[in-house]
Formats: structure tokens, sequence, C-alpha cells
């Protein structure tokens, strides 16, 4: 118990960190990375899928080599995660499965074609997977999808919503992400939405007819949001300055 004045330690453990560099979009990257980590670090039990990428072009305007590397990193690299990590866990029935997906995997918006395919094929997964756990009765697997609003890290800067409907839905801190999502973790919450909003925008959605929809998304202004976005992206691409996996 720390004295006064002092702040609360916890106790000291001797902790080793392991990192290892893979392009989880190539199958046999995954692969050799996860025999790699069984043979140097042992048995992983949680598999968080979390790497995400855009192209941040309209859909004509796209290089198919974006919409594909958006679709093998965001979706198609959950397969090869959960089938290199995925039979130690049946054996032991002992694991925590996170899918880190994004509200966009629940409803989409225009101008994002590639990632919200990507995101809706993610939970997808997510989701007939865990009930696939569920039928072989492996009740030691936990699964947990993780649909957060807009993060502010950069990937989307520029989106925007209508002005006064911003204050009530600001970008997301990540740390605030972190923290909402390790609760769920660690709570075997099986799905997370933030913040509590998106629950209700996507109940919405799945009850109301389509052109009701589209009315709500340009009430919120969430129809062309990401607009803004692309067009600085375009205008970043026309000066040499765009940047690779943002």
């Amino acid at each position: 118990v720390a004295g006064d004045g002092e702040k609360d330690a916890l106790p000291h453990c001797n902790l080793q960190v392991y990192t290892y560099t893979c392009d989880v979009g190539k199958r046999e990257n995954v692969y050799s990375t996860a025999e790699r980590v069984h043979k140097e670090v042992g048995e992983v039990s949680v598999l968080v899928n979390n790497a995400g990428v855009v192209s941040g072009h309209h859909l004509l305007e796209c290089p198919d080599e974006l919409i594909e590397r958006t679709m093998m990193v965001n979706c198609h690299a959950h397969f090869w995660t959960t089938k290199a990590f995925l039979p130690k866990m049946l054996e032991m029935n002992h694991g925590h499965i996170v899918t880190v997906a994004s509200s966009l995997g629940l409803f989409s918006t225009a101008g994002v074609e590639d990632y919200c395919a990507s995101k809706f094929g993610a939970v997808g997964f997510h989701e007939s997977l865990s009930h696939e756990l569920k039928a072989a009765e492996k009740d030691g697997i936990k699964t947990t999808l993780v649909c957060p609003y807009l993060v502010d890290t950069g990937m989307f800067r520029g989106c925007r919503i209508r002005k006064e409907i911003e204050p009530f839905l600001p970008p997301l801190k990540p740390e605030y992400c972190v923290k909402q999502a390790m609760r769920a973790i660690l709570t075997d919450q099986p799905m997370i939405c933030t913040p509590r909003l998106m629950y209700m925008v996507t109940f919405m959605k799945s009850i109301l007819p389509f052109e009701a929809v589209v009315c709500m998304y340009r009430f919120l202004g969430a129809d062309k949001c990401m607009y803004p976005f692309i067009a600085q992206r375009k205008q970043a691409t026309n000066n040499n300055e765009a940047k690779n996996g943002i």
C-alpha cells in the first residue's frame, strides 16, 4: 500500500514482450510468423485482429490493387490468423478471439465501398465463428466483436457529419476505445459498440425501410460524411503527399 503522497504502484513483475513484423494480408506470412510465435513464445490464448486500411477513393477511381489490399488486410487476414491460432484454443478449450471491426461493419455510408465491404465481411466472419464455437460447445473460448464509431487516429481525417450533430458525436479518443474494448474483453462481453448511440443507429437501420434510412442519414449528415475525407486524400495524392497504410 502506498504511503501518503505516493502513487499506487503495481507489484514488480518480470514481463517479457515479443514483437514480430507480419503482413497479415499474406497468409504465408501469417502462418510462418505464427509458427515462430509457437516456437519462441508458446501458445496464444488471446487473438486480437485489429489491422485496418482504407483506399480513400470513390469506387470508379480506385485502383483494383487498393481494393484487394483493403479486403485482404481488413477481412481475409482474420481467416489466416484464426486458422493459425484457433486449433490450440480448441484443444485446450480456452482462449479469446477479438475482432476489431467498425460501426461501418454494421451500417454503411457512401464513398468507402471497399472499407464497408471488408468490415461487413469481418463482422460476418466473427458472428459465424462465434456460432460455430457455440455449436461445438467450446464454452471456454470467448469472442468479442468491437465496433467503434470514428476514432481520432487520422485514418479518416476530414470526415464530417452535420455540424449541428458533431458536438454529440465527436471522433473518439483511441484511449477511450481501448478502455471500452478491454472492459468488454475482460467481462466476456460478446459485442461492444462505442458510443452507445451506435446501438440505436444499428437498430433503426435494421427495422426502417431503406428510404427512411436514407432520410436518417441525410439528417445526421452521414450520407456524404466521407466525401471531405476522400477529397483530402485526392488532393494529397495530386501533391504526391499521400502516405501508404493510412
